[in-house]
């Protein structure tokens, strides 16, 4: 019974290919869309805890105020830009924490932000500051692509040295080599000691690859401001990172009261940021849902008209003795069919424009996902199949050969 009326049901879809493929389109758009944003969204999930991952696992964040709302998302912008600003943080902070906590932490480097008009010949673009001490190298696992790192002498002589970031260096030389030449920031002359390689990151503000990196003693003596923007500590394990957020902020308390400053690591840090990308990822596949739906009508309308079509034929089959159920069975059996191929053309759309995308963007196809759409499209071919199924069944078998 099944499989005669599945061999009907694959014959009326291929009478009629051109109206199949139309009625399919809505489910094929509706299933590639959701599975190709899903892939947008979960490669970039992955590629942020890749990044996360090279820069290392061992590694605390100090940042004045509180970056974090009290459900771990990020909190509000406008009250954390006034805390900064009003930063208390001081370099001999770093220095206090690392000399009392030596069994637990291996380096630390602060960090400081400016702005300035970098210049190089007629070239000429506002870019940000980003003042680090020597070891930020070595703690942040960031090498030079070109050149070489300033030392910590620089440093403690406030030399005047940059590092630049590559895509800073390359939109200001081009294809100039920029080791040893010189740069001016707000008129002052800076020498280029090297090129940090491409590193990305930025997540919601400018990738670190645009920043320029002065000694941070250079950045407070040549702009007057002693803002710093964070510690960056390094702890000697991994499984150390807990005792060492405990210790650190003893250390801190004994200088500046509790809501001054907040220690997290990598792993907060990155929470909150993949639960933004993945509420991110499941508004944009939602969206593309609303696709699978009108596919979903359309089917309907298209079933509908084919009971009209098939009004004759249904009354033979009744009066050659086809029950509803098996009749009902049949369109339902056309519906899902119609549903399940176009998820299939979907789903190859969806794998192929991902592949397409990978070089500009991560995407990555998840059988999650594959899953997903395919269930809900076939399911949604059930669905709107099943008032054109229920129409053909009551159909009478008298009427049903009289129709014209």
């Amino acid at each position: 019974m099944f499989k005669n009326s599945f061999s009907i049901a694959i014959r009326a879809i291929f009478l009629n290919k051109t109206r199949a493929f139309l009625t399919m389109l809505g489910v094929i758009i509706g299933v590639g869309s959701v599975v190709l944003l899903t892939s947008i969204g979960t490669g970039l999930q992955l590629y942020v805890k890749d990044q996360f991952v090279a820069l290392g696992t061992n590694v605390l964040f100090v940042v004045p105020g509180n970056p974090f709302g009290e459900n771990g998302s990020f909190g509000n912008q406008e009250q954390t830009f006034l805390e900064s600003t009003q930063a208390k943080l001081k370099i001999r902070y770093l220095d206090k924490i690392l000399r009392d906590n030596r069994d637990v932490l291996k380096d630390g480097v602060a960090t400081g932000v400016g702005l300035a008009e970098a210049k190089y010949k007629n070239k000429s673009i506002k870019a940000t500051l980003y003042g680090v001490g020597a070891n930020y190298e070595t703690v942040r696992h960031t090498k030079a692509e070109k050149g070489i790192w300033f030392t910590e002498t620089d440093n403690a002589k406030s030399k005047r040295v940059v590092m630049l970031g590559a895509g800073i260096a390359e939109e200001l030389f081009g294809q100039v080599d920029p080791i040893g030449k010189k740069i001016k920031l707000d008129g002052k002359s800076y020498q280029v000691s090297g090129v940090i390689e491409k590193t990305g990151g930025g997540f919601g503000g400018p990738s670190f690859d645009n920043y320029i990196y002065p000694p941070i003693n250079t950045l407070f003596n040549d702009f007057d401001t002693e803002l710093v923007d964070s510690f960056i500590i390094e702890t000697k394990d991994e499984s150390m990172i807990e005792e060492a957020k405990k210790k650190i902020e003893t250390t801190l308390l004994k200088e500046l009261d509790e809501d001054e400053f907040s220690v997290f690591d990598q792993t907060q840090l990155l929470d909150t940021i993949q639960s933004i990308l993945g509420v991110l990822t499941a508004g944009l596949g939602g969206i593309a849902a609303i696709s699978l739906v009108v596919g979903g009508i359309g089917i309907m309308n298209i079933m509908l008209v084919s009971v009209s079509e098939r009004t004759r034929e249904i009354g033979l089959r009744k009066a050659l003795g086809a029950t509803p159920n098996l009749i009902m069975l049949q369109f339902l059996i056309e519906a899902a069919l119609l549903s399940i191929f176009g998820g299939l053309i979907g789903l190859i759309i969806a794998y192929l424009g991902s592949l397409a995308i990978q070089a500009y963007f991560p995407a990555r196809v998840t059988m999650g996902a594959v899953v997903l759409a395919f269930s809900v499209s076939s399911i949604v071919g059930l669905i709107f199949g099943v008032a054109p199924a229920r129409r053909a069944a009551r159909l009478s078998p008298i009427e049903a050969l009289r129709y014209e």
